[in-house]
């Protein structure tokens, strides 16, 4: 059916009225809602009736003001599950261009529990490559992925995660629970993560983490090689296409914070803390 000019109007003014209430669904009376959306108040006053009785809004019967309503939350929930649930999905394209681009294995590490899992891996064409294996579950004192989210998570859990004995993998692996502390905290400053030979003494590996709608660390992107092709990693080229494709990704997630996360993100340097 043709919308008239009118019929458009009066859904955008709706949905003006609707976002008024972020980002906090603090509640609003209508006079309060007049003065931000800058409408007439009799226009305001049929909108808020129509919104409520679709349960976009809804009224306390105390206060007469308004706050968003179940139908907003059902929105809301079903956005938040659909992200979830097509993480991979969304992050595969922008892997597999950062492979291509680079040259080197990319890959996707999801938090999952205390830990987190390969969940999507794209090879890089050279021949002699580090592979990955999906499903694997990663150490979090050793994986950079794992270190990436860490970071970025309340100090509280994060200490609840770090077992009291870290097992050493390699000479290079850190088994001091402060040190590794203090390495969250430069990965924090920069935004990047690095295990060098702590896993595998052969392999290095760098990685930064993706947030979702709830400005949560939720996964990683790591790119890998082998010892032999480690100044790769650090260059200032692959750092920027790495926090590239991580701040596409959370962009797709609906991540609301992209403000640099340092002063130093430009520069992409971190100081590694070692044993």
């Amino acid at each position: 059916m043709h919308k008239t000019p009118n019929t458009h109007q009066s859904v955008e003014r709706a949905l003006e009225i609707l976002m008024a209430f972020t980002p906090n669904n603090q509640e609003l009376g209508t006079v309060e809602l007049v003065e931000k959306v800058g409408l007439h108040r009799s226009t305001v006053t049929r909108l808020l009736q129509v919104l409520t009785h679709h349960g976009f809004l809804q009224q306390n019967p105390s206060t007469k003001k308004y706050s968003l309503g179940r139908s907003a939350s059902d929105l809301g929930r079903a956005i938040a599950l659909s992200l979830d649930s097509h993480l991979i999905t969304i992050a595969q394209s922008h892997i597999d261009a950062l492979r291509d681009a680079l040259g080197e294995s990319v890959a996707l590490e999801v938090f999952c529990g205390n830990s987190t899992v390969l969940a999507y891996s794209a090879m890089g064409p050279r021949l002699v490559q580090v592979s990955f294996r999906i499903g694997d579950r990663l150490p979090v004192h050793v994986a950079a992925g794992a270190k990436a989210v860490l970071a970025f998570l309340p100090p509280n859990f994060v200490e609840s995660l770090i077992p009291k004995k870290l097992v050493r993998f390699t000479p290079a692996t850190i088994t001091n629970r402060s040190i590794l502390l203090k390495q969250l905290g430069e990965i924090r400053e920069c935004g990047i993560a690095f295990d060098c030979g702590e896993r595998d003494k052969d392999v290095h590996v760098i990685a930064a983490p993706v947030f979702n709608h709830e400005n949560k660390p939720v996964a990683a992107v790591v790119i890998t090689a082998p010892i032999s092709r480690k100044e790769i990693l650090a260059a200032p080229k692959t750092i920027f296409l790495l926090k590239e494709t991580t701040t596409a990704i959370s962009t797709r997630l609906l991540y609301s914070n992209m403000e640099p996360r340092s002063r130093n993100s430009k520069k992409g340097t971190l100081s590694i803390v070692t044993t």
